[in-house]
This record gives C-alpha cells, structure tokens and sequence, in this order.
C-alpha cells in the first residue's frame, strides 16, 4: 500500500480517522399524476393500502428504519430514507420499494448511498502525535494495531450514534456537500491540525442547535458525487435556515464549502399514505 504523504506543522499523518456505522440511501421520486388518474378510486385504494402496508414494515424493520416525506418544490415530489445496518439491506428496501405497484408512478429522479460517519480529528491527533514520539511509522504492524484499537474503543462508545433512529421530527432537510480542491483552496492539503481547528469552531455552532435540530452526518466519498450528506430533522423548518446561514460564517464553510441541491419535506408515516394522496397533509 502506497504510503500517503504527512502533512502538518509536526509532520503528522494527514488523514483522520473515521467511524463508519448505518448504511444510508435517499430516494427521490415525482409521482406521475396523469398515468395515476386513469385508474379507478378502488383500484387507487389498493395500490395505496399495499403501499402502506409496505411501508410500515419499512418503517421498523429488523435491520434499520425507513421514513417517507412529501417533499416542498420542483426536484422531487416523494423521497424516502433508508437507514440499514449493511448495504446488501439497502438494497433489499429499494427492491421491496421497486415490486409495490405504487412504484409505477413513480418516477426516481435522484438517489444519494452513504454511511453514518464520525471523524476522529480529535482522537486521531492524540493518537498520532503519541505514535510520532514512539518514532512508529505509518502503516507499520504497530501503527495498524494502536489505529485498529483507537477505531474498535470508539466504534463501542460512540454506536448509538453510528447506528441511529431516524428522529420523529415532522420536518426533513438533505443536501451533499464537498470540500473544496481547487488550485487556490484545497482542504485536503490543510495541516491536520489546522482541518481539526476549523472543524471544532464549525462543530460549536451545532452543540448551540442541539435542542431543536437532530443532525446525521454521512459519508459519500466512494459511493455518490458528492463527499458528504447531510440531514436535518427539525419540528420547526426555519431552524434548517437559521443553523446552516449561521455555519456559513465558520472558517470552514466560507472558504472550503460547496453545496449541492436542497431537498426539504414533511414526514408522511406509511399508514397515512392515502390522506396524502387525498390531499391532506396528515398530522
């Protein structure tokens, strides 16, 4: 394995350590109202009630949860969330979406695979400074072994949070975010020192938020376009607006943020499905 270059004022490994827990998919849907209206109020009433069926199994399943939001604006009209403790049971949640006759009038329009991550600027400059004195190379058996130890510790502290519920709130706001590579600012290219400044300051504004928005970060690099998801679960959507405007003015999100699309919506549990569709928004 090809040794990644040390970059920092004390020449310390560059890459921090991370926990990876829930595998994540975010399913975006417009719904085909021309096809739908075709068909018969009791053939409607069927499709919907299979839906709903489905999707309360969904909602509590043995190996994760699944949630369903009608969403606000043009990009999408339906996205479903689904939390799942390995991939192969993400993919077992898209096929039970993909057999239920609902889904021919749905149309996916955008998908986003991730996985709950917790990066570990902290814990990883502690452990790396520690290893530096021992004069302990990167990747060396030793190096392996302190870095496997450090991530199993933390994975036991912190699996409440790799594996989360999806929190009740009625409201939902998901966007993918990068970091920035460019040739005049390059995150990636920071000192590990400086990465875990910045992200402490960006991290304080959040604990301020802690009562009223529910935040999950997941991880993206390898599996989607974009480097990280976000999700946001608030009863109060103006909040969504007050938190991420705030972050805006961290360090880290001025110089080295970029955003992608934003998606927010209103939860619909699946037993409630019909109301939707109905035209009420169920409470």
């Amino acid at each position: 394995m090809a040794t990644i270059p040390k970059v920092g004022s004390e020449n310390l490994y560059a890459v921090p350590l991370t926990l990876e827990g829930a595998s994540v998919l975010h399913q975006m849907f417009r719904f085909r109202w021309p096809e739908w209206r075709k068909l018969s109020a009791g053939e409607q009433r069927e499709i919907l009630a299979e839906a709903g069926a489905a999707l309360e199994k969904l909602e509590q399943h043995v190996s994760g949860q699944s949630a369903l939001f009608s969403m606000l604006g043009h990009k999408a009209e339906l996205m479903l969330v689904h939390f799942r403790n390995e991939f192969d049971h993400l993919k077992h949640a898209e096929l039970d979406i993909a057999r239920l006759r609902l889904n021919d009038y749905l149309e996916q329009t955008h998908s986003f695979v991730s996985v709950v991550e917790l990066g570990l600027y902290e814990s990883s400059l502690k452990l790396y400074r520690s290893l530096q004195e021992k004069g302990v190379e990167p990747h060396t058996p030793e190096w392996d072994n302190a870095v496997k130890d450090t991530v199993r510790r933390q994975t036991e502290a912190m699996r409440p949070r790799l594996f989360p519920q999806i929190p009740p709130a009625r409201y939902v706001c998901f966007y993918p975010m990068d970091r920035r590579r460019g040739e005049e600012k390059n995150w990636y290219s920071l000192p590990i020192e400086e990465r875990q400044r910045q992200m402490e300051e960006h991290g304080m504004v959040g604990r301020r938020y802690a009562g009223t928005v529910k935040q999950i970060i997941s991880g993206s690099i390898g599996f989607d376009d974009w480097e990280w998801g976000v999700d946001l679960f608030a009863d109060d959507p103006v909040i969504f607006k007050k938190l991420i405007y705030e972050m805006r003015f961290d360090e880290v999100s001025a110089v080295y943020a970029l955003f992608g699309q934003f998606f927010v919506g209103v939860r619909v549990p699946g037993g409630k499905i019909e109301e939707l569709f109905k035209g009420q928004l169920p409470e």
